[in-house]
């Protein structure tokens, strides 16, 4: 038993960072700098990304994220997602938490690189309005979307699963508004309110849309080549996912809540379930969290 409980954590941390064994190259660099960086213990940013929930919020991202066609296009036509799914997860993660946790040097070297990938991710895509466009993965209003994108799933899923949010949810969407300004993103929203009403302008505006290649990255999101000792929890997390989204955007995926003939299923409490098993696996206090803190008490931010 011990053996198969080894082998299923080997499994998660291969999927969430990488590596099944050791601990990812970039993280012991989190413990580098010669300053706090852009947020510290006690900040929304650390509740909110050190929380279990950033894995529902994750898939949550990644459905939304696909309803922009120009967003969709960078994905569908440049990303390697069908040969390599877990090495642009493993990226994605890898730059979440330099920017929460590392230094401010760190954190700028991680967007910079990103930009950088950016930079050939070039083409044409049909708009909502059934326009041809061309477009780069750094134009100013596709970075503005997935970061509002990314900033809406991540706060949501926390306000269902997460603990409560020091200085609230706007306070998340204030410090977090950072990382959308390493990554070229203008005046990015700064408080919930104002992400919602940026968020509902592409809905309102007949900027989004759900066509064939849409659904083929939602059908490969809803069923990812997961080891098959992950997948049944994965499945409770889609489903978690999927019933966190507003309505209006669930349909616009083709997406229903889960049920059970007549009944709806108890997402929330087997997610949060989930979500413990997953903490109890990786451990209370991540990886990246651990050597930012080492960082600031070398540097004297804490006792």
């Amino acid at each position: 038993m011990r053996n198969v409980l080894r082998d299923w954590q080997a499994e998660l941390k291969q999927t969430l960072t990488g590596s099944r064994d050791a601990v990812p190259g970039w993280v012991p660099r989190l413990e580098e700098g010669d300053d706090a960086g852009y947020h510290l213990p006690g900040s929304a940013v650390w509740a909110v990304h050190g929380s279990m929930t950033t894995i529902v919020a994750g898939i949550r991202a990644l459905l939304m994220q696909a309803l922009h066609p120009g967003a969709l296009a960078g994905v569908y036509d440049h990303s390697r997602f069908r040969e390599d799914p877990l090495g642009r997860l493993a990226g994605t993660i890898r730059w979440i938490f330099t920017v929460s946790y590392g230094s401010t040097d760190a954190a700028h070297e991680a967007s910079d690189w990103v930009l950088r990938l950016h930079e050939s991710v070039r083409g044409e895509y049909v708009d909502g309005h059934g326009v041809a466009r061309s477009y780069s993965a750094n134009d100013p209003e596709l970075l503005r979307w997935v970061h509002i994108a990314f900033t809406d799933a991540f706060l949501s899923a926390h306000k269902i699963w997460g603990r409560p949010i020091p200085g609230g949810p706007d306070a998340y969407v204030r410090e977090w508004a950072q990382a959308g300004r390493l990554m070229g993103v203008d005046s990015p929203p700064l408080s919930e309110a104002e992400m919602r009403q940026q968020l509902d302008s592409w809905y309102d505006d007949g900027d989004l849309r759900s066509d064939e290649r849409a659904a083929e990255i939602v059908a490969f999101i809803r069923n990812p080549p997961l080891h098959p000792s992950l997948r049944r929890g994965y499945r409770m997390l889609f489903a978690a996912a999927v019933s966190s989204l507003e309505p209006k955007y669930r349909d616009m995926l083709g997406l229903r809540t889960p049920r059970l003939g007549p009944f709806p299923l108890p997402v929330r409490l087997g997610t949060k379930v989930a979500l413990a098993v997953v903490r109890v696996a990786l451990g209370r206090v991540g990886q990246s969290e651990q050597a930012a803190r080492r960082r600031l008490r070398r540097l004297g931010f804490e006792a």
